[in-house]
């Protein structure tokens, strides 16, 4: 589990990031210029690209949101175990980080939200004329 470090955790948000972050790229590699038309399937190519942006975006979003359940759940213990013992300074040190983490890892919601939105953006500017996505 890579709740627990939040640092390892935006490391490995970091790598599921790559084909948003290399999004104008991946779809100048998908869609052919004018001499290249007849060689390759755009709408194939943007197709694929899209299942594989929705697929990122999944994994990511699940990610994020199984650590906010797992570090609140945390978060609940900790200051159940503080009602216990309000003079231990390490279970209040503990609770202040875990809390810290939990807003962290809700702000990481919405920084997907704005990578979600400019992914998408970028997608539906190039690729409208060869695939257009069913709307869910």
């Amino acid at each position: 589990m890579i709740c627990p470090d939040f640092l390892e955790f935006q490391d490995i948000l970091k790598k599921m990031r790559v084909l948003d972050d290399k999004i104008v790229y991946s779809l100048n590699t998908s869609i052919p210029t004018e001499s290249f038309k007849n060689k390759v399937d755009a709408s194939s190519a943007c197709q694929d690209l899209y299942e594989q942006i929705q697929k990122g975006h999944s994994e990511r979003e699940n990610v994020i949101k199984n650590c906010i359940i797992v570090t609140a759940d945390t978060v609940k213990h900790l200051k159940a175990a503080k009602e216990q013992a309000p003079d231990d300074i390490d279970l209040l040190k503990n609770l202040k980080s875990e809390q810290r983490k939990l807003r962290l890892l809700q702000t990481e919601l919405s920084v997907e939200e704005v990578i979600r939105e400019k992914t998408s953006k970028l997608f539906t500017e190039k690729c409208r004329n060869y695939y257009k996505p069913e709307k869910k």
